[in-house]
C-alpha cells in the first residue's frame, strides 16, 4: 500500500511540472511576433498553428515575459518587444563589456 502511493504521488508530481519542449516555447514567439499587439491571450492561444494545454501556454507566457522578450499591457493585449538588431547594435559598443566594466572598477580603488 505505500509503495503504491508513492507511485501515485510522483505520477501527480511528474504531471504537475510538466515543462513544455523548446519547439512549443518557440512556437508560441512566432505567432506572437507575427500577431503582435493585435490579439489578448486568450485570442492568440486561439490562433496556435498546434494545440497546447492552457497551464502549459501560460506557462510560457510567464517565460517570455521574464526574458523581456513579450509585455502584455493592461488590457490583456500581447506584444513582442524582443528586438535582435537593436541587441547586437548593444553589443558592439565595446565601453558596455562587463569585463571593461569591472577593470574600470578597480582601477578607481587603486587609485
Amino acid at each position: 500500500m505505500v509503495q503504491q502511493l508513492a507511485k501515485n504521488e510522483k505520477k501527480y508530481i511528474v504531471k504537475l511540472f510538466r515543462s513544455p519542449t523548446l519547439d512549443t516555447v518557440s512556437m508560441v514567439e512566432k505567432t506572437i511576433e507575427k500577431f503582435n499587439g493585435e490579439f489578448k491571450k486568450t485570442q492568440l492561444w486561439g490562433k496556435l498553428p498546434r494545440k497546447i494545454m492552457w497551464s502549459t501556454y501560460l506557462r510560457i507566457l510567464c517565460y517570455l515575459e521574464e526574458i523581456n522578450k513579450i509585455i502584455i499591457s493592461e488590457n490583456g493585449i500581447v506584444n513582442y518587444i524582443w528586438d535582435p538588431e537593436g541587441a547586437k547594435e548593444y553589443l558592439k559598443k565595446r565601453h558596455l563589456y562587463h569585463y571593461n566594466v569591472k577593470t574600470k572598477k578597480n582601477r578607481k580603488t587603486k587609485r
